[in-house]
């Protein structure tokens, strides 16, 4: 039966809309229905694994393409040498032949029967449940993908430049994944049997590669990778847990007031605010020993030696802008995996949004790029939060909160700041610095002649 909307008898250039009531509401409950399906009745499945906002991917859309292979359905489309399917076919027969010898009925049909009881939650990690895709093409993408996973991170291919790149496309893009239960459910079929190529688990098969090859060689952060505590949702989610790890075992601010009394945050001051109010900033080394930092979020202050901001060293190359975006976009998708390196990208975009920031932070060094100038590395800084939506005063979501009021403090206070301002403009420049000392000597002498003269002549009159 069909519904009439005739228009009002004062709107001559309306016309008739005839809606089709029974039709749109068929087509919303087929909608419910596959949207309870894809639940399960339970919350959707987290981390979810979604497309990045326009406004954030405009700034730099490359650092979120794969460029040397897609996974997941969100890249499926882009050209053949990105989507290396004949990569992906064979390192589907790789992983047969690993798991024939132990069992000869591991079959294409026995690893794609036993990803199909699992599809519905599968699809339940996407922001997009990917409705143009039927079963059969979802399910190829899977364990094609998940096979490509397994044994590049296995065996690898190519010389070492090549292995890296994909190792940054499988790893470190939010939008290039699948869920980690599919990569793990493949490793279990496969290394069930006598198999050569996979004899750890999957977790610690990719950790070993983030650890050695990425994450600690760039020192990122240099704590030994542990079993997760919880299953990652897919790998780059492995990478969040794994940069977060140390810092959520050890406290990284300082006393502050109670809530009630404690002032907005705002934003964080520049490196040089800071350098001319007094403040002194150090970088601090990443590695495994007691007096370095265990990754580069380890950010805290410093109450000795007139006050110093211990910032953790940074190494800027052409990948570190991939990977410190795309853990914002996971943060960002997901508030329940915290936010600790949104609140760390927010507070280095704020310290080094100038050439001469980046430089004083380099001549400290907190700072250390490949870049051509200290202007790329403020630029790059100022455009790393573009977009980024946090409340810097939320302090379940800023972990750096009270280090940023406590820090303020100091930039305020004013004995420090003239403290400060006589250092920069006088006790700087050493023929200053001598110039000052030998006037104060100056007045000194002055001064103790004078009261010498008149105690003397005190004496006589009496």
């Amino acid at each position: 039966m069909e519904d009439q909307l005739e228009p009002s008898s004062g709107d001559s250039q309306s016309h008739a809309v005839i809606v089709d009531i029974p039709s749109l509401a068929k087509s919303l409950e087929q909608e419910l229905t596959r949207h309870r399906r894809l639940l399960g009745g339970s919350t959707p499945c987290t981390p979810t694994i979604g497309m990045v906002g326009k406004l954030t991917r405009n700034v730099d859309p490359q650092e979120y393409d794969p460029h040397h292979v897609s996974i997941g359905p969100y890249h499926r489309k882009r050209s053949p040498n990105v989507g290396r399917y004949n990569d992906k076919l064979a390192s589907l027969d790789a992983i047969l032949a690993a798991a024939t010898p132990g069992s000869k009925t591991k079959t294409v049909e026995v690893y794609l029967a036993e990803l199909a009881t699992d599809e519905d939650r599968a699809r339940s990690y996407y922001a997009n449940t990917f409705d143009d895709m039927t079963s059969c093409e979802f399910l190829r993408m899977l364990l094609l993908d998940a096979c490509f996973l397994l044994n590049w991170l296995v065996k690898g291919g190519g010389n070492q430049q090549e292995i890296d790149a994909v190792l940054r496309d499988v790893l470190f893009l939010v939008e290039n994944q699948i869920p980690y239960f599919v990569v793990d459910k493949v490793h279990k079929l496969t290394s069930s049997g006598a198999a050569d190529i996979i004899v750890v688990p999957a977790w610690e098969t990719m950790a070993g590669h983030l650890s050695q090859r990425i994450l600690q060689k760039q020192q990122y952060t240099m704590a030994t990778i542990k079993p997760p505590a919880a299953e990652p949702g897919n790998l780059l989610d492995l990478v969040h847990m794994h940069f977060l790890e140390p810092t959520t075992t050890r406290a990284i601010s300082v006393t502050s007031s109670p809530t009630g009394q404690q002032q907005p945050v705002g934003r964080w001051r520049t490196a040089m605010e800071y350098h001319i109010s007094g403040v002194n900033l150090k970088g601090r080394p990443v590695g495994a020993g007691s007096t370095e930092a265990s990754s580069i979020l380890d950010v805290k202050l410093d109450s000795g030696s007139g006050g110093t901001l211990v910032v953790p060293r940074l190494r800027i190359d052409a990948d570190t802008g991939r990977i410190l975006r795309n853990l914002v976009a996971l943060e960002q998708q997901n508030p329940d995996v915290g936010s600790h390196v949104t609140a760390y990208c927010i507070f280095m975009s704020q310290i080094a949004c100038t050439a001469s920031d980046v430089e004083l932070l380099s001549r400290r060094g907190v700072i250390v790029h490949l870049l051509g100038n200290h202007g790329e590395v403020a630029t790059f800084f100022s455009d790393l939060c573009k977009g980024v939506l946090f409340d810097p005063d939320d302090a379940d979501r800023n972990y750096l909160r009270a280090t940023c009021q406590e820090l303020d403090k100091w930039y305020r206070s004013r004995r420090r700041r003239w403290i400060a301002l006589l250092w920069h403009k006088y006790l700087a420049n050493p023929w200053l610095a001598i110039g000052v000392m030998a006037a104060a000597l100056g007045l000194i002498s002055t001064l103790v002649q004078t009261l010498y003269t008149a105690l003397s002549y005190y004496r006589s009159a009496q």
